[in-house]
């Protein structure tokens, strides 16, 4: 698991200078340079959301090609496991090399009987030990968001780590709803970076690549969300008023005990 002031590339951020600046305005500058003005919000008031901000939520998800896309190829490696499972021909190339894609299911399936936030802290705690690596190293592009199969054959950066425990818990039967993939700015570091958000038990609990544990997310004071994101609606957020970016400097705290 890389150190928080390692994370230089994509989301998760640059080396340079003049990079670190254009990585913590990447977000916005994709988000509403793409998405089109109609689609910010579908009329709908702004209420209270994580990480101290109010959202607005829009169902129209064309914007986002590498969402769809990285949902669209994990349907098709789960098929494609089925059928070669099924005719018994071991693990599919197109899944993973080394077959990881067999285990990560193993794993799920030992979990299918635990409750809500065992699942929730097994599943961060098992996808953290993956290796950190950046997209250019990877993938030989600038940003790639990786489906299941191609992070557990090949590790990723930060989104693949949200989008794979995001998968991961879906597959365990968390509804739809109670999961979002959460692209925000680190104002301590000024960097972007992508995290997992689920709400449980009445709160909201981040999974994070850097930080061992799960925290609530009343608790992280680093993180302003700039959209979030689930298989049928988007997100727009904003800090809450009478929070700016320099109040929330503290940094991230240790998990707290579940609430019950």
């Amino acid at each position: 698991m890389p150190r928080r002031d390692s994370l230089r590339r994509s989301f998760c951020g640059r080396a340079r200078r003049r990079d670190v600046h254009r990585a913590a305005f990447f977000l916005l500058a994709w988000l509403f340079a793409s998405a089109p003005a109609a689609t910010a919000g579908g009329g709908e008031a702004e209420r209270p959301s994580f990480f101290a901000s109010v959202e607005v939520r829009a169902n129209n998800l064309s914007a986002f090609h590498k969402w769809r896309s990285a949902l669209a190829r994990a349907e098709a490696e789960d098929a494609a496991f089925s059928v070669h499972q099924s005719q018994g021909e071991g693990c599919p190339q197109v899944v993973s090399p080394a077959c990881r894609y067999a285990g990560w299911l193993q794993f799920l399936d030992g979990l299918q009987a635990a409750d809500r936030w065992h699942q929730l802290t097994a599943v961060n705690r098992e996808l953290n030990r993956r290796r950190y690596v950046t997209d250019p190293v990877n993938w030989g592009v600038e940003d790639y968001w990786e489906s299941p199969g191609e992070f557990l054959a090949r590790d990723g950066d930060c989104e693949d780590f949200a989008i794979a425990k995001f998968l991961s818990l879906r597959r365990l039967g968390w509804p739809a709803g109670s999961l979002r993939l959460a692209a925000v700015r680190d104002v301590r570091l000024n960097v972007g970076h992508a995290v997992l958000v689920a709400f449980l038990d009445g709160h909201t609990w981040m999974l994070d690549n850097q930080i061992e544990e799960v925290t609530d997310t009343e608790r992280v004071r680093d993180y302003l969300p700039v959209f979030s994101i689930d298989e049928q609606s988007w997100w727009r957020h904003r800090p809450r008023d009478g929070i700016r970016d320099g109040e929330k400097t503290a940094s991230l705290p240790s998990a707290p005990a579940r609430a019950e």
